[in-house]
């Protein structure tokens, strides 16, 4: 079994910044993609961002500029680095990995989720 376990997130006053932690464990022989993803009250759940085992990245226009992803991939760890938080980033945050169980299929990991509110 894999399991997701993320941490770092809370409440936050506007601007302020908040650095999210997942890391990987159980049965984990590699990890292809890792990505974050958020869902706020009454939305779908949407991507944040994105890295490949590559290192490739991918934000949402709305984290662009803000939030930096990264991966220790020795860790099975992925992070996310949000700054200049808004209201409008309130959600709760989850984490996702993709996970091969043969040369062509994986499976999506997700996090239980944490929660991240910007207020003041």
């Amino acid at each position: 079994q894999v399991q997701l376990v993320e941490s770092g997130g809370g409440l936050v006053q506007p601007g302020g910044s908040l650095r999210l932690s997942c890391a990987a464990s159980g049965s984990v022989a590699s990890i292809n993609a890792m990505g974050w993803y958020r869902q706020a009250p009454g939305k779908q759940r949407e991507l944040v961002a994105h890295i490949s085992s590559g290192g490739s990245l991918n934000y949402a226009d709305s984290a662009k500029g803000r939030f930096t992803i990264s991966r220790d991939t020795a860790k099975n760890a992925v992070y996310l680095q949000m700054n200049s938080l808004k209201p409008e980033d309130t959600a709760v945050y989850y984490c996702n990995a993709q996970i091969p169980y043969d040369r062509t299929y994986y499976t999506d990991y997700w996090g239980q989720g944490t929660q991240v509110t910007v207020s003041s």
